[in-house]
């Protein structure tokens, strides 16, 4: 217990914790708008449209996230000269959302796609009967369904995602969990095990909620048949 204290007064861990939760929001936010953009193409009547979305998809589902961040910093940084912000740490922030955002979206767009997997298709035919043109039928009777049936795959996602942030070390972000763990680590080799537990039960603290939230809204907005 002396040694949890001691080390909870001597590293910011909730700091940390408060980063990889800022991390997660806005890559969540962005991820879902991509997301919608990308399922909109996935579903789209133009075939090109179609392909783009496959390809991002089986892309990016498929790329580990290390490789990602890793090109983030060499190749949007290090050789396009991009920069948010001319703060480092500030920068590679914003360069490790976008990372996570260009991740995130293509298990986004398959959540949503087995959302749309469950709405009727007689609800497409009805909508082109009454004359709504593509758009107009995807965001006001498909979509709004979709995400009612998406609710758990999206949960899940965005719990990924919690734990896919502390990839952020390798974008530089210094000051996230990931990179701090290593830094007590490295000056407190022989409480390795009380370490492990501070950031264990952290992100279980973190978890939980989330997975009874995804659990409780599943339930509450499923679609009766």
């Amino acid at each position: 217990m002396d040694d949890l204290l001691t080390l909870v007064g001597q590293y910011n861990v909730l700091g940390a914790f408060a980063v990889n939760i800022e991390l997660t929001l806005w890559s969540g936010l962005f991820s879902l708008i991509l997301g919608v953009v990308l399922v909109m193409m996935r579903i789209s009547p133009i075939p090109s449209l179609r392909g783009f979305s496959s390809a991002y998809v089986e892309l990016f589902k498929n790329m580990p996230l290390t490789i990602i961040m890793v090109l983030m910093v060499l190749a949007v940084f290090g050789q396009l000269k991009i920069q948010f912000s001319k703060t480092f740490s500030v920068n590679f922030f914003w360069l490790a959302v976008t990372g996570l955002t260009l991740y995130t979206a293509a298990f986004v767009c398959e959540s949503l796609r087995s959302g749309i997997n469950t709405v009727p298709l007689g609800q497409a035919e009805a909508a082109r009967s009454l004359g709504l043109n593509f758009t107009q039928s995807a965001t006001m009777i498909i979509l709004p369904q979709a995400f009612r049936g998406a609710v758990a795959p999206l949960g899940n996602t965005f719990i990924a995602l919690l734990k896919n942030s502390t990839v952020a070390a390798a974008a530089s972000v210094s000051t996230e969990t990931s990179s701090l763990m290593s830094t007590m680590i490295e000056y407190n080799a022989n409480v390795i095990v009380t370490i492990f537990l501070i950031f264990a039960f952290g992100y279980v603290i973190l978890i939980i909620p989330i997975g009874l939230l995804t659990t409780w809204l599943s339930n509450t907005l499923a679609v009766r048949r």
